[in-house]
């Protein structure tokens, strides 16, 4: 049953009961507004109901004496109508015009005033522009000659058509707005979660799976990324155990050979065999470094990049190596250190074993940290830049394996550097030499 319902609940059913959650709403606050803005809508005075209450009125006042008339007009007086009596109807202030009411086309009034009554309606429209006094009167003239005036206070102002149209519009687009956003959030949220946890596992192998939630077709992606990501967690850890392993069952035979070795008569012979031997060894022992460190990630903190970068030269210069640096004094970066410690030696290393004068230069912008190692050295040819950071690749051209390594330090440098969201890039400098650019995104 609640899978069924699930299924249901697809992105194509969330936006169609967005758009009538959004009508909706836009419908029920239109309705509200006409309802609550009633006594601002300067309806006629013929639709406003009080017609009724004034004819019983002026029954009642007509029939009373002259003197008693003033007195029984404040006592009908209420706070939705305001009555006055007056012999003279100018004293009343009223502007000229109005408009003439036939009773004898309503029943209520005919019934109690007679068809010959005389009565006049004065809208707030049919004052001069603006007047402060602008105001719903209804003028009625009794037997005697003499005048009631009924005013209604509370319909003294209100908006006219383009004002009311215009805020209709606004609250249908309030309405419209408000439901968008809210279900927008609904499915923005899984979305964003689903984003942020497979970054996570681009930097963190070990990262655990993510929530399942969302309507039916980002659970069925966060589904089929778990899938993925326990595959290839297990992919990974299978290939460790099996190296482990491999390098275990190498090492005892390559000691063995060593061992016996050291009973060769002929030196030359053995020299060459030991090397061959350590050179199998250290192969063995980078390859296990390099395919281990996807297991192992360093948590990210905050640290001072450009002490870091003075650090490793200072430490090269401990080592008789001269090498230059340029950039601030310091510049907080929040990354990975050890791992960013790890790719600068190593592009430093190179360019002392391969070039002169090494050279370690930092820059940022608002949105990249740029280190760039620089040596003057031969560089590299142009179509091996690339292939260069392939594991195992090595130019025989210009590096020889007597200077040690494997050919896996810039294919282990770069995938450091993209593991932090930047990239690591080879260029050959005009003139002679090669510059090694790190970018690194700096995090909002």
């Amino acid at each position: 049953m609640i899978g069924r319902l699930l299924r249901h609940d697809t992105l194509r059913r969330r936006i169609a009961l967005t758009i009538i959650a959004a009508m909706a709403a836009s419908l029920a606050l239109n309705a509200l507004f006409v309802q609550v803005a009633g006594i601002w809508a300067r309806p006629p005075i013929e639709r406003t109901g009080l017609l009724e209450q004034i004819a019983a009125t002026t029954r009642v006042i007509e029939a009373a004496p002259v003197p008693l008339r003033p007195q029984l007009a404040s006592a009908a007086s209420s706070p939705i109508l305001e009555v006055l009596w007056s012999p003279h109807r100018e004293s009343f202030g009223l502007p000229s015009g109005g408009t003439h009411v036939e009773a004898g086309k309503m029943p209520v009034l005919q019934q109690l005033l007679g068809e010959d009554r005389e009565i006049d309606a004065f809208n707030p429209g049919d004052w001069p522009g603006e007047s402060p006094q602008a105001r719903y009167v209804a003028l009625v003239r009794l037997v005697d000659g003499s005048w009631l005036s009924f005013t209604p206070p509370e319909r003294s102002w209100g908006l006219d058509a383009p004002t009311r149209i215009a805020v209709i519009i606004v609250l249908g687009l309030i309405a419209t707005l408000l439901v968008a956003w809210i279900a927008t959030r609904q499915l923005a949220n899984p979305l964003q979660r689903f984003a942020s946890a497979a970054r996570r596992f681009g930097g963190d192998l070990r990262a655990p799976p993510i929530k399942i939630e969302g309507p039916f077709e980002i659970r069925q992606a966060i589904i089929a990324f778990n899938t993925m990501q326990a595959q290839i967690q297990h992919f990974i850890g299978e290939r460790t155990h099996m190296l482990a392993a491999i390098s275990h069952d190498l090492r005892a035979p390559l000691t063995r050979m060593r061992l016996r070795c050291e009973f060769m008569e002929d030196l030359d012979h053995q020299h060459k065999l030991i090397r061959d031997v350590q050179e199998m060894q250290s192969m063995i022992d980078s390859a296990l470094a390099f395919f281990r460190e996807d297991t192992h990630v360093e948590q990210t903190t905050a640290f001072d990049l450009s002490e870091l970068l003075q650090t490793i030269v200072d430490d090269f210069r401990d080592q008789d190596i001269l090498v230059d640096f340029s950039g601030p004094a310091h510049l907080v970066y929040d990354g990975r250190p050890l791992g960013i410690k790890r790719v600068i030696v190593n592009l430093l290393e190179n360019a002392a074993k391969y070039g002169l004068r090494p050279r370690v230069s930092l820059s940022h912008d608002r949105q990249w940290v740029r280190i760039e190692v620089s040596d003057e050295g031969p560089g590299i040819p142009e179509a091996a830049l690339q292939r260069v950071f392939d594991p195992f690749v090595r130019l025989e051209t210009s590096r020889s394996r007597d200077t040690g390594g494997v050919g896996l330090g810039l294919s282990s440098a770069r995938a450091i550097v993209r593991d932090q969201g930047g990239e690591l890039t080879l260029s050959n400098r005009q003139g002679s030499g090669l510059v090694a650019q790190v970018e690194l995104p700096i995090k909002d």
